[in-house]
Order: structure tokens, then C-alpha cells, then sequence
């Protein structure tokens, strides 16, 4: 006699083998789904103020209300933020209270018995831009050293150049070597008719209204040297009465 258990056995087996197969066999390789406990803030101490989140309008609010970090960049925005620094003051006076024009920098070089030495001269007008000026010619192994020198002789050669309102008192023609400039009194609103180095020495002694032309020679040395020989000579304007 065939025991019954057996058989519920067999046909359970065949059963799961010809119907069900595939749906066992995705159950059992189907993942087990994973259970995520809530995390838990701890709770701050009393009197300690909680860090508010930022409002969704916020511009510290990324999209979606999400917070962002400061912006990079200064205050103008951007990579780097504003780059500019403060405006500069434009102002021609310097901390002594004169006029300090540098018309030219040299490098000269001089031979020596160990080699050949280079270094810089300036040429250097200064003026108080009330009729008076000055030129200096300083040399040295550095820029800075040879500008310096050069604006301790200008101002130990100040000369007083007679002037009758913002112009010239009269036509004079200055030479040097071979360079001679020409100058000539000129109206109000005319302006400095000049460039360069007689440009420069007008400014520092405070003309105005002037024409110059430049004959024979531009070299700034020579043409400095010319513009003060004929400012030197200049005679005083005749007072009236």
C-alpha cells in the first residue's frame, strides 16, 4: 500500500518543476530589499542658536532650494573678483611740492681693463610750475639711483625765467652745440606748442601759452640745455608808470 505523504511529495515536485520554475527562480535570486534606519539628529544644547537654512528665493539657494557655498571672486563677482585697485590720484605735484619730469633715460656702457660696465643716466627737469626750473643729469648702475640723482642736481640748478602772464616776455632763439630752439610768445588759449624735452621744461616752470621749434638737433640733452639758455636771457616785461 503506497504511503499518501509520498505521493503529496512527488506531486509537489513535479508541480514546481513544470509550472512554477521561473517564478521560484526569480524569487530566489531576486534582492533582498535593504531597510534604511532613520538617522537621528542629535539634539543641540539649550542656548546654542541652530543654523538657519537658507530661504528658497535666497540667493545663497541653489536650484531646488539647495544651499550654496560663497561665491568665489571678490566683490565685483567672478573668477577673481574685481581686480582693479583703487583709482589713482592724478596729480602732477609731487611730496616736495614741485614738478618732477623725467625726459630721458640712457644706458651707457664704459670700458674697463676687467670688462665692460653698464649703467643708466636720467635726464631729469624739475620746476615749481611758478617760474622756476631746473635740469640735472644723474648716472648709476640702476634707474631708480640714476632718477634720484638726477633730481638733487635739477634742484640745485633752479633758475627764475621771467614770464608775463601764462607766456614769455619776448622772441629768443637758445643754442646748444648743435641744437637751437626757437621761442615765441603766444596768446591765451594757444597752449604748448612743443613736445618732448621743451614740452617738459615749460610745464616745470609754469608756461602756458608758448611756441617753440627745435633746429638742427632732437637730442634731449642738447634740447634741454638750449631751451634753458634762451629762458635764462630772457629780459623782464617793463612795468608800466
Amino acid at each position: 500500500m503506497k504511503d499518501p505523504k509520498k505521493n503529496e511529495e512527488l506531486e509537489e515536485k513535479v508541480v514546481k518543476t513544470a509550472a512554477q520554475a521561473e517564478q521560484i527562480l526569480e524569487e530566489e535570486l531576486a534582492p533582498v530589499p535593504v531597510v534604511e534606519e532613520p538617522v537621528v539628529a542629535a539634539a543641540a544644547p539649550a542656548g546654542t542658536p541652530a543654523a538657519a537654512a537658507p530661504a528658497a528665493g535666497h540667493p545663497a539657494a541653489g536650484p531646488g532650494g539647495q544651499h550654496r557655498g560663497p561665491r568665489r571672486g571678490g566683490p565685483g563677482g567672478g573668477r577673481g573678483g574685481d581686480r582693479r585697485g583703487p583709482p589713482k590720484k592724478s596729480s602732477s605735484l609731487t611730496d616736495s611740492g614741485l614738478i618732477e619730469k623725467v625726459v630721458a633715460i640712457n644706458r651707457v656702457a664704459k670700458t674697463t681693463k676687467g670688462g665692460t660696465r653698464l649703467a643708466f643716466s636720467a635726464l631729469v627737469v624739475v620746476g615749481d610750475g611758478k617760474g622756476k626750473a631746473g635740469y640735472g643729469l644723474g648716472k648709476a648702475g640702476e634707474v631708480a639711483t640714476a632718477i634720484k640723482k638726477g633730481l638733487n642736481a635739477a634742484r640745485k640748478s633752479m633758475v627764475v625765467i621771467p614770464r608775463k602772464g601764462t607766456t614769455i616776455t619776448h622772441e629768443i632763439l637758445g643754442s646748444c652745440g648743435s641744437a637751437s630752439v626757437l621761442l615765441k610768445p603766444a596768446s591765451e588759449g594757444t597752449g604748448v606748442i612743443a613736445a618732448g624735452a621743451v614740452r617738459a621744461v615749460c610745464d616745470g616752470a609754469g608756461i602756458t601759452n608758448i611756441l617753440t621749434k627745435c633746429h638742427r638737433s632732437n637730442n634731449p640733452i642738447n634740447v634741454v640745455k638750449a631751451t634753458f639758455d634762451g629762458l635764462s636771457r630772457l629780459k623782464p616785461a617793463k612795468t608800466a608808470g
